[in-house]
């Protein structure tokens, strides 16, 4: 039956979860047993979601695209339905929708939308809707050159850089073990620099582990890591880590409830921009996506899309 927001168009990522759950097959037929006609397209190749989002919006004129994966997915077709270069929305303001099928799908828990693909089914085919915001960053990428991308969930630059970094080169087959070994290896790469991070209220330049700039609530498979984000207020949550990598370590349990903002040697702002800056470039991550290394200017871009409830 005609969808209220158009056909749906599913770009999936096959290798999301390393293939361990059907999820795309289960979400497909749950769709087809509603009655609600969609287009699907899976993808190929790192990239190739922005790619077939833009398309699907600018040439298409597709008004709801759904990523089927991980948070890198989203990153990818968030990336597609909007242009970070001039930081608005493509085509005819676009609803992405997503549908959790990978090891590290944080962004739908701030929203509650980690369920079951047969629940989530039940979603896609209301007309609900929210507007929210996104991060902007303008950085230096892994080629030298300066680099504009946005993103949807949570960004680092520091010590999960380095993580996000070192669990490239690990085997997808590990899951969410994957991140928890990154972190392990990591710590034997990064040592704490001295760290401008400027917000709007100022700025303070300290020795710093790691700065977060969140516009959700989780990252790592689950770990609250900004509680006190919202992603429609038009602001970050900000925070440094001020301790060393074995500090952070420790704090892994903290992390996963959010406890970690009770230690003395964390800082806590709401920023709508933030700037990192070091001495030594600092790696930057995004959505579980290495983007490139500091220095990096963050900026919220409020209410930039609707997301899919």
């Amino acid at each position: 039956m005609p969808h209220p927001l158009g056909t749906p168009l599913l770009i999936a990522n096959p290798a999301a979860g390393a293939g361990r759950d059907p999820v795309l097959q289960r979400l497909t037929a749950a769709l087809e047993h509603g009655g609600v006609d969609y287009d699907l397209i899976e993808t190929r190749g790192r990239g190739q979601a922005t790619d077939l989002a833009r398309t699907a919006v600018v040439d298409e004129g597709r008004t709801f695209v759904v990523a089927v994966g991980g948070d890198g997915t989203v990153h990818e077709v968030v990336n597609g339905l909007v242009d970070a270069d001039t930081r608005t929305i493509r085509g005819q303001d676009p609803v992405l929708g997503i549908v959790s099928a990978g090891s590290g799908s944080d962004l739908v828990r701030t929203f509650g939308l980690d369920r079951r693909p047969e629940v989530l089914a039940t979603h896609l085919a209301t007309d609900a809707t929210m507007r929210i915001d996104l991060g902007h960053i303008s950085l230096i990428g892994t080629d030298g050159d300066p680099v504009r991308r946005v993103f949807a969930n949570v960004a680092e630059a520091g010590f999960g850089g380095t993580v996000v970094q070192t669990c490239e080169h690990l085997p997808r087959r590990l899951g969410s073990a994957r991140y928890a070994l990154g972190i392990v290896v990591g710590w034997g790469r990064f040592r704490r620099v001295v760290t401008s991070v400027t917000v709007d209220g100022g700025q303070i330049t300290e020795p710093v582990c790691n700065v977060v700039v969140a516009n959700g609530q989780f990252f790592g498979g689950g770990m609250r890591v900004a509680p006190r984000a919202i992603p429609s207020d038009g602001s970050f949550n900000v925070q440094s880590w001020g301790g060393k990598v074995s500090d952070v370590v420790r704090a892994g349990r903290l992390l996963r409830t959010g406890r970690h903002l009770e230690r003395a040697d964390t800082r806590e702002w709401r920023s709508a921009t933030v700037t990192v800056d070091a001495p030594r470039p600092l790696t930057v991550e995004a959505d579980g996506e290495v983007l490139g290394t500091t220095p990096a200017r963050f900026e919220v871009l409020p209410g930039i899309l609707r997301l899919k409830l």
